[in-house]
């Protein structure tokens, strides 16, 4: 994974062959080379609308699944644990067509990251994403509380830390 998260080109190549995504018709469309900022992009087929005919709701949790995770890895290399611990989903609007996930980390939020992580406590920030679709309009808003922490092996006073 680590050498995955050193080429962003590589990593939007693989990660657009993933079976999950590739299954789905989630395509990240633009990936920052500091993985600072990720365009993702949900196709409306057949296979993922629902009922009433609109973009299943459960594609569209998943194309903003890992991808904070990621970039996060990304920029603060593998000193650090970084998951998904909680998310949820609210619709806001039918999605009848393409729709859009747009990711960004600014510098802010990394250096407090940085800041809270790094007495080898667990940090557990949430971060939002807006689904729109092609004309902007707001589709759902994912939010998902990310856990944040120091590999055992990286924390400061390990005696101490449990």
């Amino acid at each position: 994974m680590e050498h995955l998260l050193k080429n962003a080109n590589l990593a939007k190549s693989l990660l657009n062959l993933w079976p999950p995504f590739w299954g789905a018709g989630i395509k990240i469309s633009k990936l920052s080379k500091d993985f600072r900022t990720c365009e993702v992009r949900l196709a409306f087929r057949w296979w993922n609308k629902n009922a009433n005919r609109s973009q299943f709701g459960g594609s569209m949790f998943s194309m903003t699944d890992p991808i904070y995770p990621l970039m996060l890895m990304a920029i603060l290399g593998n000193k650090y644990h970084i998951w998904d611990s909680e998310a949820s989903i609210k619709f806001v609007s039918p999605g009848r067509g393409v729709v859009y996930g747009h990711f960004k980390l600014e510098e802010a939020f990394i250096e407090d990251v940085l800041r809270k992580a790094e007495s080898g406590e667990k940090y557990q920030p949430e971060v939002s994403t807006e689904v729109v679709d092609s004309n902007g309009k707001v589709i759902a808003v994912i939010t998902r509380k990310l856990y944040i922490r120091l590999k055992r092996q990286h924390r400061p006073n390990l005696e101490q830390v449990a």
